[in-house]
């Protein structure tokens, strides 16, 4: 167990993404923080949606104690007051990145769950509480972080494998498919991209001057160390590239959440982020005391043994 815990908490950025990647950084922005949580807890990927005047914020709730995610919805009005706050989505597996969409007639969330070994859409029955599986996207692998944003007629889908552990962070995958539903087709070129710096999904696509900007985690040096926008040049059902752009890293004005920032989603006039610290974690200090004091006995007996 590491010694040290990731904890992040999400904010609501008075800017809209383009503006962000336009200018490279949040900092100058105003910005209001989600509300705290307790110790070995927090709230991280944050995603919206603007209905009736009221801004939905999806998140990913998490105790490092339970150590399963589920997925709560925090409620604003138009003045940014939070005005209800409700657990939505729950599984025996793992549940995060709740990403939430509006398409066909439907609001729905593709939660990542790659825990449970396949993707599964979920549509709203009664927003935003109430959510039912509806599909089942079939890929070439567990997708993690699965991103789908429809362009020039045809849905997209970015995702990095869940196959390896180092793929989660470096592998970026593409497939297409004329309906959300399905069927899905992944890209031969998969994956696409190899690099962790830029290719597992960090939150909501935009299309800008008719290309597709993909906000990018770049692990380098930290699970969510930063994000970065990653524009599609060329993409077709046959062939990928892609350019990368400068890291947007947590400011300093947002201490101690200086660590990290591996969520940036665009939703209408605003755009939440999630920025992280790290917190000594004394449970897993305990677990290496223990740990030390086992391999000094050992040590002890074999001395004892070896002099007979």
């Amino acid at each position: 167990m590491a010694l040290r815990k990731d904890i992040w908490r999400p904010a609501i950025v008075m800017a809209t993404a383009e503006a962000i990647i336009a200018k490279g950084s949040i900092a100058g922005f105003p910005l209001m923080w989600l509300p705290p949580m307790g110790s070995f807890q927090f709230l991280a990927d944050p995603f919206g949606l603007w209905r009736d005047g009221r801004l939905y914020v999806f998140v990913e709730t998490y105790d490092y104690r339970v150590r399963i995610g589920a997925i709560e919805v925090l409620v604003y009005d138009a003045d940014f007051r939070l005005v209800d706050r409700q657990p939505v989505l729950a599984e025996p597996w793992h549940l995060s990145y709740p990403l939430v969409f509006e398409a066909e007639g439907e609001t729905w969330m593709l939660p990542e769950a790659h825990r449970s070994n396949r993707l599964t859409l979920y549509r709203a029955v009664d927003f935003p509480t109430r959510w039912e599986p509806a599909h089942i996207i079939e890929l070439d692998h567990v997708a993690v972080d699965a991103t789908p944003v429809f362009h020039d007629g045809k849905w997209w889908l970015f995702y990095t494998s869940a196959d390896r552990e180092p793929d989660k962070m470096t592998a970026l995958h593409v497939a297409h498919a004329e309906r959300l539903a399905g069927p899905w087709t992944p890209h031969p070129a998969n994956p696409v991209r190899v690099d962790v710096a830029s290719a597992r999904p960090g939150g909501m696509p935009r299309v800008i001057d008719g290309r597709i900007v993909l906000p990018v985690q770049d692990c380098s040096h930290t699970y969510g160390g930063a994000i970065r926008p990653l524009t599609m040049t060329v993409l077709t059902t046959e062939a990928f590239s892609a350019e990368v752009g400068d890291a947007l890293v947590a400011p300093a004005s947002c201490a101690p959440f200086v660590e990290g920032l591996h969520t940036l989603a665009a939703a209408g006039p605003v755009t939440l982020v999630d920025m992280k610290r790290t917190e000594l974690s004394l449970h897993g200090l305990s677990i290496e005391a223990v740990r030390e004091v086992r391999k000094l006995g050992r040590a002890i007996r074999t001395r004892a043994s070896a002099r007979g």
